[in-house]
């Protein structure tokens, strides 16, 4: 499908500087984990040479090499946003295990009706061995922050995810509208929001402050976003379009206005901290005193040698 082209320049789009996007990250399906739905298919198109025996046998490797490539790929999705976060909880089923056993069990039934059991079980092996060497292991653990008890980690964890799904469905949905302007206003609204939940991973603490941006305001933009879409498709309403961006921007200002306050406040903590350790130090007589110049004594000149 065609795209409009826009830009800074381009007609509608808005003046003045715009506020720093984070950079895209790189898609975590690449062509490595792709390929893997090219081999199943390959034992699918001999099976129909074969006797009904080998029929089964190529049909059930079929099956099997599909399941690991698409257990592969979500696994390797999972691990992407298990690796984006400060904290983050492991997935709940190891994708990429269990693609690598679906691997192995794959190339053994291939082996087993080529050749045998000893083919079977070496063709299992390095099946599953390099499957794992290839994509490695899925997060077998919680990912948190020291010091933080697990249950504050999970509040986090759990606070973050419903967050991201509020920021995917409204991804899924603006795309309906076919409007690459407002794909762009959107995408950087998701920007200052993700800098709220990246300021809410580094300090737990920070939850119950963002709470209810990260909560209701999310699930209500949510919703104002299909509502959007699904309108400007069947009728390309341009009054529409200008409230739907004007709430956008409400909302980044907003957004971006919690997360400096909870920064700011981070700060004042510290020059409070600092400040009655200082208090101490000199109470206690510990802390240094430094002299002002006019009491160093002035550094001595080198004597001129003459001839």
């Amino acid at each position: 499908m065609a795209r409009r082209f826009g830009g800074t320049y381009s007609p509608g789009a808005r003046g003045g500087a715009k506020a720093p996007v984070a950079p895209a990250r790189r898609a975590p399906v690449g062509l490595r984990t792709n390929l893997l739905f090219v081999l199943p298919f390959l034992f699918a198109f001999s099976a129909f040479f074969r006797d009904p025996a080998g029929l089964l046998a190529n049909l059930g490797v079929f099956a099997l090499l599909l399941l690991s490539a698409w257990l592969t790929r979500e696994g390797v999705i999972a691990q992407d946003a298990y690796d984006a976060r400060r904290v983050a909880r492991r997935p709940a089923i190891p994708r990429k295990i269990f693609g690598a056993a679906a691997m192995g069990l794959g190339l053994g039934l291939a082996g087993l009706a080529g050749g045998g059991l000893v083919n079977a079980v070496i063709f299992a092996a390095l099946g599953a061995g390099l499957h794992l060497a290839a994509f490695g292991a899925d997060p077998l653990r919680d990912k948190g922050l020291e010091g933080v008890d697990q249950f504050q980690t999970d509040r986090v964890a759990r606070a973050v995810e419903e967050a991201e799904s509020h920021l995917s469905a409204m991804s899924d949905a603006v795309l309906r509208a076919r409007d690459r302007g407002v794909e762009e206003r959107l995408a950087e609204f998701q920007t200052h929001v993700r800098q709220l939940l990246r300021a809410v991973e580094n300090d737990p603490r920070r939850l119950t402050a963002a709470r209810r941006y990260m909560g209701v305001y999310l699930l209500g933009a949510r919703d104002a976003t299909v509502k959007f879409a699904d309108l400007y498709a069947r009728e390309r309403d341009p009054k529409a379009r200008a409230a739907y961006l004007s709430l956008l921007d409400d909302l980044r200002q907003n957004f971006t206005l919690r997360t400096e306050t909870l920064l700011d406040s981070d700060r004042q903590a510290l020059d409070i901290e600092m400040e009655v350790l200082r208090e101490r130090l000199e109470r206690e007589g510990l802390r240094p005193v430094i002299p002002d110049d006019s009491t160093l004594p002035e550094p001595s000149s080198p004597e001129r040698t003459t001839r």
